[in-house]
């Protein structure tokens, strides 16, 4: 009977990259996927994923493994306010990097960690209970296990959905993501080159439910008109190239994410609004450091050990409640509709645009999360 030394719960982007980053410490790991769920149709989801995640995927050998049209390198972001009149603008020249961020296939991401995690000689692919010292919790928002353990889940919906689907256009993307902030809505446009290579988008359009609702009751051309209504002619003509997806927007956060012989990761541990893209890299984040954090053990000390555990927790406490601060008081800014307040944020984005510190900052910031 094989003997394990970490049960990862979840095999998700977040627990596969954690099973292969803790197989390649020597321990031997037990992953155990969710319940099989109904098949919701074609993923569209695509991800901006940072330096830190990137570099993560490169050490897993999973990187390089990915086709050239399921990564697509951001060299430029256009931010606007409220009828164009606030615009911020990053540049991967300005900020002397080769790419402020890529943007990544969800659905071949997760098949290629799959191929990994199948190669990989220390996992094991398992639906039984098994024992282990540390249970590693990457279940997503909507964790069983970390129900069971009686772990507090502290959810503050919006009352908001993001709509996602892959466009094509009739211009080319030029390796520019777009971005709209408006009362009440976000919508991003991510450069994408499937399926159209150079001329495509991954859109995340996030809005009041009421609204999410009329626009997926609206047929492909009614949902392409309101499509250009809201991006004009930034992108060009804009097609449907895939379905659309939706999910319910909150924020959460679990209010402990570690005891004894258990850890909370991704989106098991923190939930954040996808306006800053910065919800896997939170994720992948945590796979890092709990790596870094087991790597770095005292020889003596048990892999569940809670001292050991903590030492993850107080790592990753500020980085993952900043990030979840600063995009539910940009979502909370740009929702408000009285015209002072809308003034005040275009102006706000305007100066932030012409103050070169400040944007190297919030640049370092979302690089490394």
């Amino acid at each position: 009977m094989t003997s394990f030394d970490v049960l990862v719960r979840g095999a998700g982007i977040v627990g596969q990259s954690l099973a292969l980053a803790l197989a390649r410490l020597g321990l031997q790991v037990a992953l155990r996927p969710d319940e099989a769920r109904a098949d919701a149709g074609p993923d569209v989801r695509a991800y901006a994923l940072n330096a830190t995640s990137v570099a993560l995927l490169q050490r897993l050998k999973v990187w390089d493994a990915l086709p050239e049209a399921a990564r697509t390198a951001v060299h430029d972001m256009h931010i606007e306010g409220d009828a164009g009149t606030g615009v911020l603008e990053f540049s991967a020249w300005e900020q002397r990097v080769g790419e402020l961020a890529w943007i990544v296939d969800a659905a071949v991401l997760e098949r290629e960690l799959a191929a990994a995690v199948r190669f990989a000689p220390h996992i094991t692919l398992t639906r039984d209970e098994v024992n282990a010292p540390l249970v590693a919790l990457c279940e997503g928002k909507a964790s069983a296990a970390r129900e069971a353990l009686g772990v507090s889940f502290e959810r503050h919906p919006y009352g908001h959905r993001a709509i996602a689907a892959r466009l094509i256009a009739s211009q080319p993307h030029r390796h520019v993501a777009r971005q709209w902030f408006r009362s009440p809505d976000v919508l991003a446009l991510l450069p994408f080159d499937t399926p159209r290579p150079q001329a495509s988008y991954a859109l995340v359009w996030s809005m009041p439910d009421a609204r999410a609702d009329a626009l997926l009751a609206m047929d492909e051309r009614a949902f392409e008109q309101s499509l250009h209504e809201a991006t004009g002619t930034a992108a060009g003509e804009l097609t449907l190239a895939s379905p659309r997806a939706a999910w319910p927007l909150m924020q959460a956060r679990a209010r402990s994410v570690c005891g004894p012989g258990w850890v909370l990761l991704g989106d098991a541990a923190h939930v954040v609004h996808p306006l800053a893209g910065q919800g896997l890299n939170l994720g992948l984040g945590d796979v890092v450091v709990l790596a870094r954090v087991i790597a770095e053990r005292e020889p003596w000390r048990a892999l569940g050990d809670e001292k050991l555990l903590r030492r993850y927790m107080r790592e990753r406490t500020a980085p993952t409640w900043a990030m979840g601060q600063v995009t539910d008081g940009l979502l909370r800014l740009f929702a408000h509709s009285a015209p002072g307040v809308r003034e005040l944020r275009n102006r706000g984005l305007t100066l932030v645009n012409h103050l070169s510190p400040l944007k190297r900052w919030l640049t370092a910031r979302a690089l490394d999360s």
